[in-house]
């Protein structure tokens, strides 16, 4: 089993997203991170999701996608070569003697500050899911006080597309 990464082109329209949430719910599939946005045609949205299954279970879940009505195109971006983003604010208890070594790590990961409290940090970083858990790892002793990630968007490096 490994993780996936499935985008979906979908009709922009109420109940789309719910249909699809609704067939790995019907399934027992579970849905890891999900992220839509509407494309450059606002008709379309574009939801990417990451599950963990192996090579059947994702065969059945690409033709069950398929055949919702709402749904246009469905691609499993983590067959071939990909790239893939996520963001995280990270909101850590940042003490008089922390400051520094939060901000040592911010730098380290390529994160930023974005919010300074007197006794808090919040730091934005983007990157892979495992720059952002490293981060975490990486802040050791120091108190995390709220985690807030985007979920997972990404697309193929080829020519291969979503688009129509």
């Amino acid at each position: 089993m490994k993780k996936r990464i499935i985008s979906i082109l979908m009709e922009n329209e109420p109940g789309a997203l719910s249909r699809v949430v609704g067939l790995f719910s019907q399934r027992g599939y579970n849905i890891d991170s999900l992220n839509v946005a509407p494309t450059n045609d606002l008709s379309l949205s574009r939801l990417t999701l990451t599950t963990v299954c192996d090579d059947l279970v994702t065969e059945q879940i690409t033709k069950q996608l398929n055949k919702l009505i709402d749904v246009v195109k469905v691609l499993d971006i983590s067959e071939g070569r990909h790239i893939e983003r996520e963001m995280m604010l990270i909101k850590v208890k940042a003490k008089a003697d922390q400051r520094t070594e939060v901000k040592r790590c911010s730098d380290i990961f390529r994160g930023q500050i974005v919010d300074v409290g007197t006794t808090y940090y919040t730091v934005m970083l983007d990157g892979d899911s495992a720059k952002l858990d490293g981060f975490i790892e990486a802040l050791g002793d120091i108190s995390v006080l709220e985690v807030v990630r985007t979920g997972v968007c990404g697309i193929a490096r080829s020519e291969k597309s979503l688009s129509l």
